[in-house]
């Protein structure tokens, strides 16, 4: 049997990311089952999704495409003007490629991708990876299949054909960790307090700015502070705070699982991909949505978490107000509080998620090629 599949979101990683995993796993249990899989993505060469796709070595077609205004404007002609070209492209491709069906991530350039598959009559699949949806998924998503990252979507996305919980896709290895391996694995001891704090891949100059303050304190001085302040850190790093002894800067860390498994608090931002490796980990998070979010969709993600125990949210401005260094000793003085939200996080976790999508999937099409 063969299957094919367009593919389209991006935008930012957390479109392009989930979009990049359902790929890897249609193939995965292609081969599997002994079947055929073939893959093109849709998107702009000029977004992250042109650099991030083809490398990694998928088949990428440019369209064209533009953000609809969050008011009106004259932007809103420019963009219709765009999005009709980008549709026809996007028929064209479809009537040479002759997909099952397209699968969006969402983000505005998924959106000339859509309408062709709605014109065209191929059925579209939709991933929406965060708690709150983003415009062009929650647009297109009448009488489609809709897969959720988190639980309870199914108001929200009421004229999909149908709505299925899958989670977002996160690396296998997340799974199963613990704290004392994890600790060992990075050669920290036992009994040393550790925090370690992510802002994302761009970074963030609020928790950079924040952690460096707490390094300097002296009531923070027996604690650890592992920061990746991203490629694009906007902060000055200083030789005194290059200097401090409690302090370990790093640009990427490439396993950020091991960290959050070992730390006895993880501080960090709330995209979904990052909830979901919350959850994976078993990490006693304090989260610190992105404020500039497109309609605030990670305090959204944070509170999805926390409501259940699995975490603590403080926003960003009470960060720049310094109420969060409180709740971060009080956190550390707890053990027996951090144990209840790893616990909490824990039982959040979705382990099946490749399985669920490839079946979800697969049910939606039918076992027919």
């Amino acid at each position: 049997m063969e299957r094919r599949y367009i593919i389209t979101g991006g935008g930012t990683s957390g479109h392009i990311n989930p979009a990049l995993a359902i790929a890897d796993l249609l193939k995965q249990d292609a081969a599997k089952n002994g079947d055929e899989c073939k893959i093109i993505f849709t998107g702009r060469k000029e977004g992250l999704e042109g650099e991030l796709v083809p490398k990694a070595g998928y088949d990428f077609r440019n369209v064209e495409s533009l953000p609809m205004p969050y008011k009106p404007s004259f932007k809103v002609l420019k963009t219709m003007s765009a999005n009709r070209k980008g549709r026809k492209q996007c028929l064209s491709l479809i009537n040479d490629f002759k997909p099952d069906c397209v699968i969006s991530t969402g983000g505005y350039v998924s959106a000339p991708l859509l309408m062709a598959a709605k014109k065209a009559g191929i059925p579209v699949m939709i991933h929406e990876a965060n708690a709150f949806p983003g415009r062009a998924n929650k647009l297109f998503a009448k009488g489609a299949l809709v897969m959720t990252g988190f639980p309870n979507q199914e108001s929200i996305f009421s004229k999909a054909s149908k709505v299925v919980y899958t989670g977002n896709p996160v690396r296998s290895n997340m799974f199963g960790l613990t704290k004392e391996e994890s600790r060992k694995t990075l050669g920290i001891a036992p009994d040393r307090k550790l925090v370690f704090t992510m802002g994302g891949s761009l970074g963030s100059a609020t928790l950079t700015n924040f952690i460096f303050a707490c390094a300097k304190k002296p009531e923070f001085a027996d604690v650890k502070f592992v920061i990746s302040v991203g490629k694009h850190n906007s902060v000055e790093i200083t030789d005194d705070v290059k200097s401090l002894p409690n302090l370990e800067i790093r640009e990427y860390i490439d396993r950020p699982d091991l960290y959050m498994s070992a730390a006895d608090c993880s501080i960090l931002r709330a995209g979904a991909v990052t909830c979901a490796e919350i959850t994976a980990t078993g990490a006693c998070a304090i989260m610190v949505p992105y404020p500039f979010a497109a309609h605030d969709h990670q305090t959204y993600n944070a509170n999805s978490l926390a409501d259940k125990g699995a975490g603590i949210v403080v926003s960003d401005e009470d960060v720049k107000a310094g109420k969060l260094a409180p709740v971060l000793t009080d956190l550390l003085n707890d053990p027996e509080r951090q144990d209840q939200i790893r616990k909490a996080s824990l039982s959040l976790a979705i382990r099946d998620t490749g399985e669920r999508i490839t079946e979800a999937i697969k049910t939606s099409l039918g076992n027919n090629p």
